[in-house]
């Protein structure tokens, strides 16, 4: 295993281990899935310079703009649960309720 790969795989499971157990706040775990998905482009991007090809060359940027939806989705939800619920500690939100 490289060390760049090392460094990647790491910084992944370092976002899902803080995605798994510090669920307190929708805030963390929204920038716990920022860091994997930063993880995930920086890889796709280096694992696309080393194949030296241009088939691939559009998948990191539409990762990115996924990537972006995503964060906007989420801090949409974010503002939206804390003007309803006054917080946005996950352990008030109560999903059966309308």
């Amino acid at each position: 295993m490289t060390p760049t790969h090392f460094a990647f795989s790491s910084m992944f499971m370092l976002g899902l281990a803080g995605l798994a157990f510090h669920r307190t706040h929708l805030l963390s775990a929204l920038l716990c899935l920022e860091g994997m998905m930063l993880s995930l482009f920086i890889a796709l991007s280096l694992w696309t310079l080393q194949l030296n090809s241009t088939n691939f060359s559009a998948s990191p940027m539409l990762l990115l703009a996924f990537s972006a939806c995503e964060a906007s989705a989420g801090l949409a939800l974010l503002v939206a649960s804390a003007r309803t619920h006054g917080t946005d500690r996950l352990q008030s939100l109560n999903l059966l309720q309308c």
